[in-house]
């Protein structure tokens, strides 16, 4: 009580209220609404947007946009979970265009929706008048709804990332935003096509897949540059180049999206024995076991040993499924046809199975060694993997001698 009265008494001091004031129109908007864009306001600003209506019917490359339906209904009756599966909620496919790839100082200028309704596609493009104006050009793409799938490509690691830091910055004005179901269909895409294609830029995807081909399309590191020139000069006109590639991008998204539920949900429509592969092992990996022994036991059929790989992937199930004949029918033809990691491990692969489960060890040896022989032609490999293998080997070998000859068991631990 004493010491009371020596403290100092402070007035508190209230934090001034920030207020919001809406920005105006900015000096160019006669000549951008020139260009077909509409104008429409919020409470937080101005956006402008343009609007494109598709048929079913729509061609884009070698695919109809309408196959799709299609495909949402045969995704609701595989009664399993999968990345590319859509849940009931709100279907969009999305995609941005920035001022920059990362960092808070970059802006996305445009931001590009499209949805399937009952009859039509409908394509929604926002652009963002200026800086001043990006909380209402947020708020206006209703990103902010509950419920939402976006189909994208790259979108988990960049466009919505882009977004939340954008949002952040406006997150007393602007409602939370939710994280969405997300389908990125990159993804899907290097899951596919893995060993197939050396680039999965959706252009070249276009191009190979997609039988797109883009006519007097803008390098994508020029979009930022004719956004702010747009900005500075008015020059909307030029503006049009980036929306038609942002379009172009968005409508290869849905018939990406077509083209990957067939490859994943219709046998026949896996073109080669690589790309079946890919897509039984990414079942594997998934734990739909079943199902990926099913696509593996079927391509084998197929195709034979002439492709190593879909052997390699099915050897192991077969093991685990305790079918061990057969799984050493799988790994001796990846063993004699196969190549790199794949035909050593299964040169392991078959020692274990003639140690452990066919008790045949003279072939376990066998294998054994062909597999240390093998791995000293190997100049390709990383050396981790190839001292890690041969010291795997080594063990193995003396531990199966000492089972094939018990009497020189202190002498082979010796030479060892």
């Amino acid at each position: 009580m004493a010491m009371k009265s020596l403290v100092k008494k402070t007035t508190v001091v209230q934090e001034s209220v920030e207020t919001f004031t809406k920005p105006p129109a900015p000096s160019y908007e006669k000549r951008w609404l020139t260009t077909g864009l509409e104008k429409i306001e919020n409470d937080l600003g101005i956006v402008y947007k343009r609007v494109i209506h598709y048929p079913l019917t729509y061609m884009h490359g070698d695919i109809c946009l309408g196959d799709i339906q299609e495909k949402l209904t045969n995704w609701t009756e595989t009664g399993y979970a999968h990345p590319l599966a859509p849940s009931s909620d709100q279907l969009l496919f999305f995609d941005t265009e920035t001022t920059g790839l990362k960092g808070a100082g970059a802006v996305i200028f445009l931001i590009g929706l499209l949805e399937l309704k009952s009859d039509e596609f409908i394509m929604t493009q926002y652009v963002l008048p200026n800086p001043d104006h990006e909380a209402a050009f947020l708020y206006a793409s209703k990103l902010w709804q509950e419920g939402l799938t976006l189909v994208t490509y790259n979108g988990k690691s960049f466009d919505f990332p882009q977004l939340q830091t954008r949002w952040s910055l406006h997150r007393k004005q602007l409602p939370k935003l939710p994280v969405p179901k997300q389908i990125d269909l990159l993804h899907g895409s290097r899951r596919i096509w893995k060993g197939e294609m050396d680039s999965f830029k959706l252009t070249e995807i276009e191009r190979k897949q997609l039988g797109f081909h883009r006519k007097d399309d803008i390098p994508g590191h020029m979009a930022p540059i004719i956004y702010q020139d747009a900005v500075k000069n008015g020059r909307a006109e030029i503006l049009m180049k980036v929306m038609w590639h942002n379009e172009w991008d968005i409508l290869s998204l849905v018939t990406l999206f077509s083209l990957s539920s067939d490859m994943i949900l219709q046998e026949e429509s896996k073109p080669t024995a690589q790309v079946a592969t890919n897509i039984a092992k990414w079942f594997k990996d998934l734990g739909l076991t079943e199902r990926s022994f099913a696509e593996l036991e079927r391509i084998a059929e197929v195709y034979g040993s002439s492709y190593p790989l879909t052997h390699f992937h099915l050897g192991f199930l077969l093991k685990r499924y305790r079918e061990y004949d057969r799984a050493v029918q799988s790994f001796e033809i990846v063993a004699s046809s196969g190549e790199g990691r794949e035909q050593i491990l299964a040169y392991e692969e078959l020692a274990k199975l003639y140690e452990h489960k066919l008790k045949d060890f003279p072939l376990a040896v066998d294998r054994i060694n062909k597999g240390k022989s093998l791995l000293e032609q190997q100049n390709k490999l990383s050396k981790r993997f190839i001292d890690s293998m041969q010291s795997a080997f080594s063990k193995r070998e003396i531990r199966v001698k000492k089972k094939l000859f018990p009497g020189q068991a202190q002498k082979l631990t010796r030479e060892s």
